[in-house]
């Protein structure tokens, strides 16, 4: 059997991970300890991002013609590649978290979303809030002026209605003087 046709299911491989992803990042990875990357795989795996090592040719091959193929200039060296078809900077947050605590993980590149990122690109989209904080923070922004309201409201009918009563009475006077 040919090297290449022992190489291409893990071509196709990365192909599968690399349909309908939304970003991929790349990273070097080496002198991580088996701790640390146990840790690294287990919260990328629970946020929904695919984690793993190949070959820097078998990456560049399957991402021919597809957005991904922006990534070429940094497959050199040892490099993981992380995808998430599911949340576009989850990628790039773990790994830039873990990066922090780990001085031999450094994010090379990354696509999001089909734009190419350097380096110092891919940090500052690391630095963005996941889909789910940034729909709470949404949430919470359009319920606050509803909760300012139900508290004033509230305090109107614990005093009794004293306050609402006090301005009726200056309304009806002006309409009158007129």
């Amino acid at each position: 059997m040919a090297k290449v046709e022992l190489k291409q299911p893990i071509v196709d491989e990365i192909k599968s991970m690399f349909d309908g992803a939304q970003s991929a990042v790349v990273a070097e990875y080496l002198g991580i300890t088996v701790e640390q990357d146990t840790r690294l795989r287990k919260e990328l795996r629970e946020n929904g991002v695919q984690y793993k090592v190949f070959k820097n040719t078998l990456i560049k091959r399957a991402a021919e013609g597809t957005d991904f193929a922006q990534l070429d200039p940094n497959l050199a060296g040892p490099t993981a590649l992380a995808v998430s078809k599911t949340d576009a900077t989850a990628p790039a947050r773990i790994l830039a978290k873990y990066a922090k605590d780990i001085e031999c993980l450094n994010l090379k590149a990354g696509v999001v979303e089909g734009t190419y990122y350097d380096q110092a690109g891919i940090q500052a989209i690391a630095t963005i809030p996941g889909r789910e904080e940034l729909i709470s923070k949404l949430l919470g922004s359009l319920q606050s002026p509803i909760t300012n309201l139900a508290r004033v409201l509230n305090q109107i009918a614990e005093k009794g209605g004293e306050g609402a009563a006090e301005a009726a009475p200056a309304a009806e006077e002006t309409p009158a003087e007129a």
